[in-house]
């Protein structure tokens, strides 16, 4: 709001001025509308130049400087080789202008490739904070895998939780349903242990964006200020964030990244769970949680076989493999110990067979 009243102040100055000046020669009222519509301008180039990060803008002003000093130097030949004149005039003016849109264009290129943190100062400390900022979405927190990857050490810096998502977490831990109270709880008790991990400095902020009602787009609103990172493992966020321009670290992508890699051809003993959707299909599932579908499996359901994998599918909400149960190399498996046991048993009963006439025969020789 104060920021609105700076522009619309400036706006004001810059119209009186050429009210009471008249630089373009016209009557006042004329001249006061010219200069309304300058500050105007300005005050939409200030606008725009806020989304434009500290490197691109120093690398602009330096690109902008470089091109008007070329410029002078090109003016100095222009004049010694042109008539004066309009077009003597005129080719200055060109000059002037197109090197100083070149210098500015190629400077914020290349801005990015700026070091400022070695320029220290207020330069390099303010933007290496900048770049540590990670803030937490609710989802994330009541999921809680958010503090074993912070115990492992593979996170660090500033984590920014928001005062909205706070009290989000507290409306939640709060609820009449049980399910939702336990998982608010859960939620704050996670933000507890990150509290406890010494390389993580948690801090809460008390940004706010009344004129946004929805706590997603509170947060890319808010990853825009600190230009920071959002740590989320919603879907939906993940995608608008990134439409945005605001970088998100997800944690399903994370877990996905580190489940083992299976290839087609590859077997693998599963549990057949449940039954699938399509015809004679079973489903079974592995310690990460990975969906194995497996075709000629409906009636293994409830029992532990091997598997031939036939394909991987690899989707953003996860990954899928899909495989063969064969029966035929089932049952020659099984058949083999089956007639092993089975053979002992005419085996043993051969012999009683021969020793029943035996006696018979020799029973009438002592008598």
């Amino acid at each position: 709001m104060q920021l609105a009243l700076i522009r619309l102040l400036f706006v004001i100055v810059v119209a009186v001025t050429c009210y009471v000046i008249a630089p373009f020669r016209l009557s006042p009222i004329e001249d006061a509308g010219v200069g309304a519509l300058v500050g105007l301008a300005i005050v939409l180039c200030e606008w725009q130049l806020r989304r434009v990060s500290l490197k691109r803008l120093i690398g602009s002003a330096i690109g902008s400087f470089l091109g008007i000093c070329g410029a002078y130097l090109f003016s100095l030949v222009i004049r010694s080789s042109v008539p004066p004149g309009n077009t003597q005039s005129f080719l200055q003016i060109l000059v002037m202008l197109l090197m100083a849109y070149v210098g500015l264009i190629v400077g914020a290129n290349k801005g990015d490739l700026l070091n400022l943190a070695a320029l220290g100062g207020i330069f390099g400390g303010e933007k290496q904070s900048k770049k540590s900022y990670k803030i937490l979405d609710t989802s994330v927190i009541i999921d809680g895998r958010i503090a074993d990857i912070a115990e492992t050490g593979f996170l660090d810096g500033i984590i920014v939780t928001p005062q909205f998502v706070l009290r989000e977490l507290q409306l939640v831990a709060d609820s009449a349903d049980s399910l939702k109270r336990n998982r608010g709880r859960r939620g704050l008790d996670i933000l507890q242990r990150l509290q406890k991990i010494a390389t993580l400095q948690i801090q809460i902020v008390e940004n706010d964006f009344p004129a946004v009602r929805e706590v997603d787009l509170k947060l890319i609103e808010l990853a825009k200020v600190y230009e920071g990172k959002i740590i989320t493992n919603d879907f939906n966020l993940n995608k608008v964030a990134q439409l945005q321009g605001v970088e998100v670290l997800n944690i399903n992508e994370l877990a996905n990244s580190l489940k083992p890699i299976v290839l087609p051809g590859e077997t693998m003993r599963v549990f057949i769970l449940k039954e699938g959707k399509e015809y004679n299909q079973g489903v079974a599932y592995l310690d990460d949680g990975t969906m194995v579908v497996v075709d000629n499996a409906r009636k293994m359901i409830g029992k532990t076989i091997d598997v031939s994998v036939t394909s991987v599918l690899q989707t953003t909400a996860g990954k899928m493999i899909f495989g063969k149960w064969d029966e035929r190399n089932s049952f020659s498996r099984v058949s083999v110990p089956v007639s092993t046991a089975q053979v002992p048993v005419p085996v043993v009963a051969a012999p009683p067979a021969v020793a029943i006439p035996g006696p018979a025969v020799e029973k009438p020789g002592p008598q």
